[in-house]
């Protein structure tokens, strides 16, 4: 059932059963999250089908981050150091299609702008979570996935756009 009403004085569930407030920061790192997944939905509208099939690849694991953020660590594969891995190579390969020289200005076509802006909503969400790990534990593959994930996006972006890369 969808419309519980168990949330209609301002507190929520985590995945382990326990309420809190909905502005909690735990909540709201796995919101943001959850906006990220929404819009890399919109981004892959516009992508051919091998940025996809990595967007895609990313919309689960960000899914499974926001659950083990959420205190459901126990219902799901905990990320590790080879999706890290895997997002570096990524990166790298992107990049070496790319003769970058400047700060560039986003927007040169649909998709590059809508994965910049998923590229800062990634970057709201590191920050959050580092904010979160201040006060609670977050292992350190979470932290080091979505910093990477962001230089991914960037780079794609850029990818998407090569031919039309417009610098300030």
């Amino acid at each position: 059932m969808i419309s519980t009403k168990t949330g209609d004085n301002g507190k929520t569930s985590l995945a382990n059963g326990e309420r809190v407030d909905k502005d909690n920061l735990r909540v709201e790192v796995y919101g943001v999250l959850d906006e990220l997944n929404s819009y890399l939905g919109l981004a892959k509208q516009y992508l051919d089908e091998k940025e996809k099939d990595v967007i895609e690849d990313i919309q689960r694991t960000i899914f499974r981050l926001s659950s083990e953020l959420a205190k459901g660590e126990r219902f799901v594969k905990l990320i590790d150091i080879n999706e890290i891995e895997k997002l570096t190579i990524l990166v790298e390969k992107y990049e070496k299609t790319l003769n970058l020289k400047g700060f560039i200005l986003p927007g040169s076509n649909f998709a590059s702008a809508i994965l910049d802006i998923c590229r800062t909503i990634a970057r709201r969400a590191e920050r959050r979570i580092v904010s979160l790990s201040k006060n609670e534990n977050v292992r350190k593959e979470i932290l080091a996935y979505i910093n990477r994930l962001s230089d991914l996006l960037f780079v794609i972006a850029r990818y998407v756009e090569k031919d039309n890369i417009k610098y300030v």
